[in-house]
Formats: C-alpha cells, structure tokens, sequence
C-alpha cells in the first residue's frame, strides 16, 4: 500500500477495498480465460452461434478486470494481474470441461457464471458501507455479467422453464447431464 488512498476513505478502509477488488480482479482474470477456453473447445450443433456469443463476454470481462485493476491503484495498492495471483486468491476448481459438445460447455459455464454473480453480489452487498464508488462499478458489472448468464442459460432451457443440468453442482456434473 502507498502512503494515500481515494480521499474521503481511511487507510483501512482504502486496503480493505482495495483486498476485495483485489479478488474481484482474479476472479475476472480467470472468467476471461476460462470464457476463451470454451469459446476454442467448444463443438458440434450450433457450434458457430456460441463461439461467436462468447468473444463480445471475453472482451467485456477483460475490461471489468482491466477497469477494476485501475481502482485498485487507485486506491494507493498494486493490482495483481498475474496466475500466481489468480491461483492464491481462488476459492474455486479450475474449469474442469475440455473440447466438449455446446451443451456441455454451456451447463458448466452457467455454474461459472453462478459463483461470479454470487461473489459480485457479496462485494456489493459489503461495499455497501465503505466505498460507494467502488460498489456502482461493481453493480455495472454485476448486471451485464446476469445477462451474459441469461445468454447462456437460454441454450439450457425447457420450454418449461428447467434447465438441463438442473440439480447438479458441479461443472463436470452440469456437462455429463447436459450432453
């Protein structure tokens, strides 16, 4: 941490901020990489619609990262951008799909982005008594990260309203149903 942070935030709160975005960060670095995985393994029917929907996600998801990385420093800290950042701060598998049917990568995908909105939403819900700021580009990111979601989940759903992979929590769990 330098010797100053955003004014109107104490030193605490400013690395405190700072230490969630820091996670924010991670997770982003490895939604984009994970999303550029799928978009390079993913196969078969429909192949073309979703290697194509998941480029635009890609490039928006760099710049959240991107645009969180630039609060961190703002903040007075140093953003980490490295694997070994991504690897400490995670508190997830890696993905665990390879060249896979859309279906497959699909459902894995729609628990990817479960955990992503789920921890979103917890940074907001926290920075919700800190850093204003911080929190409304977190909501931003929160809303386009739901739609991508509903891009996602609109391949898995029933004319009923069920989605393939219902009841499964894991991603290799999500593919093996959905295929």
């Amino acid at each position: 941490m330098t010797a100053f942070t955003i004014p109107g935030l104490t030193d605490k709160q400013g690395a405190e901020v700072a230490e969630l975005l820091q996670k924010q960060l991670s997770r982003y670095n490895d939604l984009h990489l994970t999303l550029k995985h799928v978009h390079w393994n993913v196969v078969g029917p429909n192949f073309i619609g979703v290697h194509e929907m998941i480029d635009p996600q890609v490039d928006l998801v760099r710049g959240y990262a991107d645009e969180v990385a630039e609060r961190i420093a703002a903040l007075g800290a140093s953003p980490l951008g490295t694997p070994g950042a991504i690897i400490n701060d995670r508190s997830w598998d890696d993905y665990s799909v390879n060249r896979d049917k859309v279906q497959a990568h699909l459902a894995a995908l729609d628990l990817v982005y479960t955990g992503i909105i789920e921890d979103t939403r917890k940074n907001i819900e926290r920075l919700d008594d800190i850093d204003l700021v911080s929190q409304d580009m977190l909501i931003g990111h929160a809303g386009e990260l739901e739609k991508f979601q509903w891009f996602v989940r609109a391949h898995l759903e029933s004319a009923g309203g069920t989605l393939v992979h219902e009841g499964k929590s894991t991603e290799k769990g999500a593919a093996d149903k959905a295929r």
